[in-house]
């Protein structure tokens, strides 16, 4: 089977005093900078034998991902669970994700692994966290509770519409493969994509919320808005929080 193959954020934890009835959880927040935050979807599943390399290359991000520089997210598919293993990360949700963004990047099907960068196909690994041009979107990211978040997306003036999605991701997980493609392989994986949830869309400065699964201490996460130009795509600006 074939498998063809920087922008800084604000950021900030702030705990209560210690003599206040409230001062268990910390807050929360970030905002973005001027510059686009380089948005990073690796497609890939656990049936896939190319995909392997390509989960690795996505772990060397995690000190991207940690200072702001880029949105990093691995969407798990499940078109080739029927070889033989079922990828327990895969969703239907992250098929049509993949099949909406390879129609706006021009591409008559998918592939795993597909690199996605800013929105388009891309074959540059290397390059994928380059620094992106001006923002067209700054995002206002707060936790208002354990599950609970909540941001502000200010548009520039010259947009006329915008979307957006959520996706919570996950470190440190991986899976004994014993039967396809990768049977034998202890496959490791960070960035996974547990929670998606698209937004609809949106005109002028708006509020939009996030009630998140519950973290898990085991597998440190982070939560993502990524913003949009609904015709084409492209991301406006991105925002991550690492709590």
């Amino acid at each position: 089977m074939p498998h063809p193959v920087t922008s800084f954020l604000t950021f900030a934890c702030v705990a209560l005093g210690a003599g206040s009835a409230l001062a268990a959880a910390p807050v929360c927040k970030a905002e973005s900078a001027a510059a686009l935050t380089p948005v990073i979807e690796l497609y890939t599943s656990e049936g896939c034998s190319s995909c392997p390399p390509a989960d690795r290359w996505l772990s060397t991000l995690k000190a991207v991902a940690g200072n702001g520089k880029a949105v990093v997210q691995a969407f798990h598919v499940g078109y080739w669970d029927y070889i033989g293993w079922v990828d327990r990360f895969a969703t239907p949700a992250h098929t049509t994700r993949q099949r909406q963004v390879a129609s706006q990047s021009g591409l008559s099907g998918v592939y795993t692994p597909q690199l996605i960068r800013n929105g388009r196909d891309s074959r540059d690994f290397a390059n994928a966290t380059r620094a992106g041009d001006a923002a067209k979107a700054q995002i206002q990211l707060l936790r208002n509770g354990d599950d609970s978040f909540e941001a502000v997306v200010t548009p520039a003036q010259d947009v006329g519409s915008w979307a957006a999605y959520w996706t919570v991701t996950e470190n440190g997980h991986s899976s004994k493969v014993k039967a396809g493609e990768n049977a034998g392989e202890l496959l490791q994986h960070d960035f996974v994509v547990r929670q998606y949830v698209p937004l609809g869309e949106y005109k002028g400065a708006s509020k939009v919320t996030l009630r998140t699964i519950a973290p898990n201490p085991a597998h440190p996460r982070q939560v993502n808005l990524v913003v949009f130009d609904p015709k084409t795509g492209k991301p406006l600006q991105a925002l991550s929080l690492g709590c």
